[in-house]
């Protein structure tokens, strides 16, 4: 059978043996005992009374046959005869599941008791169902408790006399096939989004919940809240999925921590139709805790997992381990709440983290994932660890194109400091109108956000809304930093990656270590970028951030952008790129502009190579009275072609500075106004023109900018041969090899193998100190030419000797001061 056959039998099992509990409720809607620990059940119609049971110490032991409470009925606890208890261990060993949509109560109690469930068999909680205890709540499919000094409440052999015992309980042992448990609803009526906090929730009036600061535990096989309600004020919620070992214990007076280090096999939770598990307080008493953990865990449909702190208390962790995948798809029905991790503060007291664990991590359709704060106390933090982490996907048929996207968020929604993203994870997508993001949008500091990942892809595809990895500043305050350390970095099709502003704060700095390249590739806005946008504050004194781009190859091709901007009145901020090769190509830019501040500076470090095709570009420009940033280029080749242009230009401010460093400039040429060329220029339209300064190492640096002259001084006219008075003496010229760059340059060194060589260069006019009269020249007599050999001999020596006749031309020599004569 195929995995997705097995799958669909399972399926298929467990609704018809759900379908099966429901339709056979009325036989089976009772509570008995199996007569084991002296537990007495009294009933009357649909409710029943529970007394006596086992005491031992502090703990009370009962045990059942079957344990179901239909709708409209209950089951009481009757403490009247054992008042002092704290712990009620109840098992159910008749191998029914138990169907609970009535209420479990405890009464007459001298203390708050909290109440073990545990039937291997499995169990379901209708939508009617209910708890009022006044301690904590656990139920499992569990077979065993286990306790302190060694014994153990087991329901494998009922029949035997159980050994009971007074010391505290530390694991739940898990069969081999655990029950499932499932919790019925209608749905949470909560509503929220990515800027509001939840509000609306329906609790206390339906649903499980336990007393302010008490646990609510769910441990057993595979987990499902179909529309169903959880809520442990300021206490802590476990749903724990375990097929096999151990789930330890952790008590304190008044909650349980559950820890799955010795348990050994994991199951499914699934949370769906608006599933709720909260842990809101409205008595202000605590924040709370949550923890997840299982093989695939699910939530979908607006389906929410929430921890809102209103106290003067830090808040709990939100935890959710999986060892397979967790998913968090989708909104409710009317669009008004996501599928969602929530952690948020709205009083003093911090709020928690959100911690998750998971090889595949997905979040789509426009689910949720949000730390936040709504007061002067710190929002908590984001930490995820996926071998894959996917933000995908917005909510079809939303109207509201910016809330119908996928997010995982930090922010900051009142004086305190924004929470910071940690992403560890081999893979990164952000697709298709989804965003990942720190940002503060009121008067609260923003977060860092940090990934480390062996790629990361922002890919916007067909979206025309913001696909983004980013920190943002929505408010008075700053935004924080954004670093990424990867192998490689792609952002295509309308991604970003960038630090911004868009009203009065500063925006962060930008800082990302690519081992291999970074690639920026899209045919609309595609940008990485370090921006102040001024949507709301036009006049803003707000600065915009550094970027720095550390990666053997940078490529920046179809209008992709890298780009630093300030459209308020403040500066723009620097662009370092440290790399091997630089490549723009079809409107590819590097872009610093600024509306009216001063503008950013580029700063281009690249070890082997920068080109330049296709309309690209390299930019600094200043609006207003601002002044143009200076652009820093040092590459040993620089290629422009295709009307690519270097430019660093200002409106009424002074132009920029461009200063290039290089062994070979190829296509671009210095020109005072663009042109169709490929133009480098530094002017302004109405203040001062910028200085271009182009270096090659031992090059003069004007010969590749300006025009040399066509007739060229002969030197044979400058130089006079040595006269005969001084013979004897002589004239050594010296150098590299080689010609000089320009006939009047002296070559730049005189220093050849360790010895100093100088020379003596005289380019004075000697007729301006030579005055003398005519002269004529006296032609001395020819000396004889060398005649090719014509014949040999052997000589008297026995040598071999050459014979060639005497020359008989005569070879004209040259002219020598000895020849002159004053006449």
């Amino acid at each position: 059978m195929s995995t997705t056959g097995y799958a669909y039998a399972f399926l298929s099992t467990l609704t018809i043996g759900f379908l099966s509990s429901a339709l056979v409720l009325p036989a089976i809607a009772q509570v008995t005992s199996d007569g084991t620990t002296n537990t007495i059940v009294n009933p009357n119609g649909n409710n029943y009374t529970i007394i006596n049971g086992i005491e031992k110490g502090n703990n009370l032991f009962h045990s059942f046959s079957n344990f179901s409470v239909p709708t409209g009925g209950s089951a009481s606890f009757d403490l009247i005869n054992t008042p002092n208890i704290t712990t009620i261990f109840s098992r159910v060993t008749g191998g029914n599941i138990s169907n609970i949509d009535g209420l479990i109560q405890i009464l007459n109690s001298n203390n708050p008791v909290s109440l073990f469930l545990m039937n291997p068999a499995g169990i379901v909680f209708g939508q009617n169902a209910s708890l009022n205890i006044g301690g904590s709540f656990v139920g499992t499919t569990a077979n065993s408790i286990k306790f302190a000094d060694g014994t153990e409440f087991s329901t494998n052999n009922p029949g035997a006399p159980p050994l009971l015992t007074i010391s505290v309980p530390i694991g739940l042992q898990m069969g081999t096939n655990p029950g499932a448990i499932q919790v019925q609803g209608a749905g949470h009526t909560g509503q929220f989004s990515d800027s509001l906090q939840v509000s609306g929730l329906n609790l206390g009036t339906t649903g499980l919940q336990v007393q302010p600061g008490n646990t609510l535990a769910l441990v057993g096989g595979n987990i499902a809240l179909d529309g169903g309600l959880l809520s442990a004020p300021g206490g802590r919620i476990e749903l724990g999925s375990v097929t096999s070992g151990t789930v330890a214990l952790n008590s304190n007076p008044q909650r349980f921590a559950l820890s799955y280090a010795n348990a050994s096999g994991f199951g499914n939770i699934d949370l769906t139709q608006r599933a709720l598990a909260s842990t809101q307080d409205l008595t202000k008493s605590s924040g709370g805790s949550i923890q997840l953990q299982g093989k695939q865990v699910s939530l979908r449909d607006g389906s929410l997992v929430l921890i809102q702190n209103r106290s003067n208390q830090a808040a709990g962790d939100i935890t959710v381990n999986a060892t397979e995948s967790l998913q968090i798809i989708g909104k409710s029905p009317n669009f008004t709440a996501s599928s969602a991790l929530v952690n948020e503060t709205v009083a003093r007291g911090a709020g928690g983290n959100i911690v998750i664990s998971a090889p595949q991590f997905l979040i789509d359709q426009g689910g949720f994932v949000l730390s936040r704060t709504y007061s002067s106390a710190p929002a908590g933090n984001i930490v995820v660890n996926a071998s894959q982490m996917v933000v995908n996907g917005f909510a079809a048929n939303d109207s509201d194109g910016f809330r119908s996207g996928s997010l995982l968020l930090a922010s900051s929604n009142g004086s305190g400091k924004g929470g910071n993203v940690d992403i560890t994870t081999h893979n990164l997508s952000i697709l298709s109108g989804s965003r990942v993001s720190a940002s503060p949008i009121s008067s609260g500091v923003g977060g860092d956000v940090t990934v480390t990942a062996d790629s990361i892809q922002i890919d916007g595809g067909t979206r025309t809304t913001n696909t983004s990895l980013s920190t943002t500043a929505s408010g008075t305050a700053n935004a924080g930093d954004l670093t990424l350390n990867t192998r490689t970095l792609s952002v295509q099709s309308g991604g970003v990656v960038s630090v911004s502003s868009f009203r009065s704060g500063n925006s962060g700095s930008l800082t990302v270590n690519a081992s291999e390249s970074i690639e920026v590739n899209g045919t609309r806005q595609t940008l990485i970028g370090a921006s102040v946008l001024a949507f709301f504050n036009p006049n803003t004194l707000a600065n915009a951030g550094r970027i720095t781009l550390n990666t053997p190859v940078l490529t920046v091709r179809k209008a992709g952008i890298v780009l630093i901007d300030n459209r308020g009145l403040g500066n723009a901020g620097s662009l370092t790129v440290n790399a091997e090769r630089l490549q723009l190509d079809a409107g590819g830019s590097i872009l610093a502009s600024t509306r009216s501040g001063n503008g950013g500076n580029i700063n281009l470090q690249l070890q082997k190579l920068l080109i330049l095709r296709h309309g690209s570009n390299i930019t600094t420009t200043a609006g207003g009275n601002g002044n143009a940033g200076n652009i820093l280029i040092n590459s040993p080749i620089i290629l422009g072609l295709e009307n690519s242009d270097i430019i660093a230009n200002a409106f009424q401010g002074k132009g920029g500075n461009i200063n290039i460093t290089t062994q070979g400039l190829f296509g671009l040429k210095y020109r005072d106004r663009l042109t169709s060329e490929n133009d480098i220029t530094a002017s302004s339209q109405f203040g001062l023109n910028g200085n271009v300064q182009i270096t090659s190492p031992d090059v003069d640096p004007n010969s590749g900018l300006v025009e040399l002259p066509a007739n060229v001084t002969d030197p044979s006219q400058q130089i006079a041969t040595g006269c005969a008075s001084n013979q004897g003496s002589q004239f050594v010229a010296t150098g590299r090899g080689g010609i000089p760059p320009n006939p009047l340059q002296q070559v730049g060194s005189d220093v050849y193998d360790g010895l100093r060589l100088r020379t003596w260069d005289d380019v004075r006019d000697i007729s301006a100190y030579r005055k003398t009269g005519d002269v004529t020249a006296q032609i001395p007599p020819s000396s004889e030419v060398l005649v090719q050999a014509t014949s040999w001999r052997r000589n008297a020596d026995g040598k071999v000797e050459l014979i060639a006749d005497k020359s008989a031309t005569q070879v004209q020599q040259p002219l020598t001061c000895a020849a002159v004569t004053k006449i």
